[in-house]
């Protein structure tokens, strides 16, 4: 039959699957119960994120383990690490979480870019902050979250198709960033019908299989609300920032709080609030027209606690006979240089 010690020399060298940190560097082991005459072992476990589907995994891997040396059956209890282990370890669990995601780059800062409904200019918010940091001089990618009304590719005025090299899909670039996203994997504009799991595993691939290279920032156009494709990315990406975008329109700005308080709910730090259409000027007399209202950003602001950090007008990109890409700012546009001390204020934030 097993001893204590043969127990503790079995399950020592087993890593936390949420820490990485062997259960004898977390000091796991609560207490240890064996019943000789049933050949039974009973284990109490700390662990840094129970009740979860790694923990079900450990479960069996532990059991199997135990019974290959001898135990006839198994008894397991699980309890949580206690706060001064867990930010003993958590901030380099996190981060290794994120470098396994992108092939190890442990330098890449995460922005998600989220709103609470569609067509308050999410995507446009995240293209251009993606090719003002270029502009910057930055190493940018976007990941086009928004599965099921995914837009990027098209106002990016992208037409060419991923390469695969290898194992490795070969991400689009322009403007000096590099683009994935669902639109280039769908014909003909068709409609993406998935349910919550398939749509977790594209997410995934699209992190792990795609030849991202050293990333200065990679941003993520998350789909509007609080669904699983947004609960998915605050469960891969512990450190991701989030910025918040809204319209002046009051509702509008109290239907993203909820994805403000999401964020705030699993760690994420709110980078800012960025308020689009926020007014037109008119070109005749410079007028300022504020046609969806004022002070929803800024309300907005205020109950999660941040700041707003740009304000976008009603405008179109300049026409461009040779260049299409309906959503991009050139730098010299008004708006384009909006994006730019965006951009600015974003990499100060960070540094």
């Amino acid at each position: 039959m097993l001893t204590k010690e043969q127990v503790i020399e079995i399950l020592d060298p087993i890593e936390d699957p949420y820490l990485h940190k062997t259960f004898k560097e977390t000091g796991a082991i609560q207490e240890i119960t064996i019943k000789e005459e049933k050949s039974h072992v009973s284990v109490k476990l700390a662990i840094g994120n129970p009740n979860s589907a790694e923990q079900m995994q450990l479960q069996q891997n532990i059991v199997n383990e135990l019974k290959k040396a001898g135990a006839n059956t198994v008894g397991l209890r699980f309890s949580k690490l206690s706060d001064e282990v867990l930010a003993k370890f958590e901030g380099a669990a996190k981060k290794d979480q994120e470098a396994n995601l992108l092939g190890g780059n442990t330098n890449t800062k995460f922005i998600s870019i989220a709103s609470g409904k569609g067509g308050v200019g999410k995507s446009t918010v995240t293209v251009n902050l993606a090719v003002a940091l270029a502009r910057l001089g930055k190493k940018v990618g976007i990941i086009d979250a928004d599965i099921y009304g995914f837009s990027v590719p098209d106002m990016m005025g992208i037409e060419s198709r991923p390469q695969v090299k290898g194992e490795k899909i070969i991400p689009v670039e322009r403007f000096g960033v590099k683009v994935i996203s669902m639109g280039f994997f769908v014909e003909d504009n068709s409609p993406v019908i998935w349910r919550g799991p398939m749509l977790g595993k594209m997410l995934t691939s699209f992190f792990k299989e795609v030849e991202w290279s050293e990333l200065d920032y990679l941003l993520l156009d998350l789909p509007p609300g609080t669904g699983d494709v947004a609960l998915d990315v605050h469960s891969m990406l512990p450190s991701s920032k989030e910025i918040i975008v809204t319209t002046p329109h009051p509702s509008a700005a109290f239907v993203a709080a909820r994805a403000g308080q999401m964020a705030i709910k699993t760690d994420h730090e709110i980078l800012g609030v960025i308020e689009n259409m926020s007014y037109f000027e008119s070109q005749l007399t410079g007028q300022k027209e504020y046609v969806f209202g004022q002070g929803g950003g800024d309300k907005l602001a205020d109950a999660l606690n941040t700041e707003v950090i740009g304000r976008l007008p009603l405008q179109q990109p300049y026409d461009e006979e040779h260049e299409f890409a309906p959503g991009v700012y050139q730098e010299d546009h008004p708006t384009g240089k909006i994006f730019l001390a965006i951009a600015n204020t974003v990499t100060k934030k960070f540094e």
